[in-house]
């Protein structure tokens, strides 16, 4: 007969865990946390079911996971909430380092540079002769301040040396709306968000932030090609859980994500939107955050991004 101790570790997860995804559906983030979270269902044997909860640069979520003690809650970790929200802001609900815990780093999300179809540019080189012709006048939307499409274009913006307006939306899906509706001129989204609207040929892709092209998209030329040596460009989403978690369950969920990275199914699904499955350790994932927030700091820093 299995110690106690044995038998309730054995037990957990005793109930379905809810994943927080901090923005609104319809982008990247919805896109990878369900796949992670079918694939989940099935090693662990109880649902691991998507919630959505957008607002606050994705804090929201962030505060709701980080006092979550039902041992059966994580967030997805994004570059906007780990890796630009401590930069940002004066001062947050939650320690960002003392709070959660890496669990596994699912995926990794080319960033697409697309404008609408009606927009005078073909490609990266006349979106920025057209920028730099008429200053100020051209505009990007994103799915919010500091989140990954906001640092993508203030990037290129600084290596172009090209100025144009910022418009946050909350979330990816009202600011694809109003880009494909010409109420915005362009914008860098995780490519399994847009390119099916690329394919369809409701937006125009300029650019990818890949180091190489993107078998999904053979003609569009990187942003390196395009007179930027050495650009690059990517989103990354991962799981995280409260610090309060035991040790047993996150490595238990740490197993079961990497795994369900590497399921068929999975991959099937995130290649056929452009995106990479990674499915990493959680020693992994933390010394890749501590990567992402070396790099991305002085970009913050020098963009004086800034919350809404």
């Amino acid at each position: 007969m299995l110690p106690i101790g044995a038998r309730a570790q054995a037990a957990w997860p005793s109930k379905s865990i809810r994943l927080v995804v901090p923005f609104a559906p319809g982008g990247s983030s919805e896109i990878v946390a369900r796949a992670a979270a079918s694939e989940m269902t099935k090693l662990l044997g109880q649902s691991v079911y998507v919630d959505s909860k957008p607002g606050g640069a994705g804090n929201v979520a962030m505060v709701d996971v980080a006092r979550a003690e039902d041992q059966h809650t994580l967030v997805l970790g994004h570059i906007g909430t780990i890796a630009v929200n401590p930069f940002i802001f004066a001062k947050l609900p939650y320690d960002p380092d003392k709070a959660f815990q890496p669990i596994s780093l699912l995926s990794k999300v080319p960033s697409l540079y697309v404008v609408r179809n009606d927009l005078p540019a073909k490609n990266l080189t006349e979106f920025i002769a057209l920028a730099k012709a008429k200053p100020g006048t051209l505009n990007y939307g994103s799915a919010g301040n500091g989140s990954a499409g906001h640092l993508a274009f203030e990037y290129l913006k600084m290596v172009s040396n090209t100025f144009l307006l910022h418009v946050p939306y909350r979330g990816t899906g009202p600011q694809l709306t109003d880009l494909m509706g010409g109420r915005v001129d362009a914008a860098a989204v995780g490519a399994p968000a847009v390119i099916g609207f690329i394919k369809a040929g409701k937006l125009r892709c300029i650019a990818t932030g890949t180091s190489q092209r993107l078998v999904q998209l053979p003609d569009v030329p990187t942003v390196a090609e395009q007179g930027f040596p050495g650009f690059e460009m990517t989103q990354w989403y991962g799981l995280l859980a409260p610090a309060s978690l035991p040790q047993a369950h996150a490595d238990k969920l740490s197993a079961a994500a990497a795994q369900a990275m590497k399921e068929p199914a999975a991959q099937k699904l995130l290649e056929s939107e452009a995106a990479i499955p990674v499915g990493s350790t959680a020693a992994e994932f933390a010394r890749f955050i501590e990567t992402e927030k070396k790099r991305w700091k002085p970009v913050i820093e020098r963009a004086k991004i800034k919350p809404d």
